[in-house]
């Protein structure tokens, strides 16, 4: 999560283009990251929390394992 840029990026994710944007909050402690395919209707959403025990990854209504996907494989829009 930590290499998302900040703010709104172009991304590829499966052949498709996608509007991504990271937000930040405490200090870089949270983070949410929302992205939303610019032809379509898929979008990824989750909050992702440091602790000083752990990292913690939130999905916001879809399954961890989508969210892993696409932070695992999106290519950002050179």
């Amino acid at each position: 999560m930590q290499l998302i840029p900040i703010g709104y990026s172009e991304v590829y994710y499966k052949g498709e283009k996608y509007g991504l944007t990271r937000t930040d909050f405490n200090k870089g402690k949270s983070m949410k990251l929302y992205a939303k395919a610019l032809g379509g209707t898929d979008f990824i959403s989750c909050n992702y929390y440091i602790t000083k025990q752990s990292e913690l990854l939130k999905p916001c209504e879809m399954p961890k394992e989508k969210v892993l996907d696409f932070i695992n494989n999106f290519k950002l829009k050179r």
